[in-house]
């Protein structure tokens, strides 16, 4: 029984040891976003567009969109409420999951445009986050009736 003493002390310290947890849980804590499939249709009216794109977050911990600044004009969440469209404040980005903004559903609204933007130029888009703080984006603006390949 002695001779076996050692290797269960070993043991028991290597088990314990493991059970202290890793450094990688704490990454795992955060938010960590990224932004994909973003798009403005042309728009076909001198005063208002519409925008599309996907917030994607890997990290375990929910995130919220705050707002939304354009350099074009005045840019507002909606979502799409039984008929009709509302505005939308501080959307939630879940945890291991996406915010996305498709057409015929919840999108990024632009009003006021101080320009009309055209097919082939980007419109600079920051997204403000609760706890990400801003991301950039530039979004292309497309023809007036494009339909992604990723369904939104």
């Amino acid at each position: 029984m002695r001779r076996f003493l050692p290797v269960t002390v070993a043991l028991t310290g290597a088990l314990v040891l493991a059970g202290c947890g890793s450094g990688d849980s704490q990454d795992d804590s955060k938010a960590e976003l990224s932004v994909g499939g973003a798009y403005m249709p042309q728009p076909v009216s001198d005063s208002m567009a519409a925008g599309f794109l996907t917030v994607t977050n890997k990290g375990g911990t929910k995130d919220e969109l705050t707002s939304v600044t354009s350099d074009v004009g005045d840019v507002t969440a909606h979502e799409t409420v039984g008929s009709s469209m509302q505005e939308a404040k501080d959307v939630a980005v879940p945890a291991h999951g996406q915010l996305v903004f498709k057409s015929g559903g919840s999108h990024l609204m632009f009003e006021k445009l101080k320009r009309k933007p055209k097919q082939g130029e980007k419109v600079t888009v920051k997204l403000h986050f609760a706890e990400s703080g801003t991301v950039t984006v530039e979004m292309p603006v497309k023809s007036a009736t494009y339909s992604p390949k990723t369904g939104h």
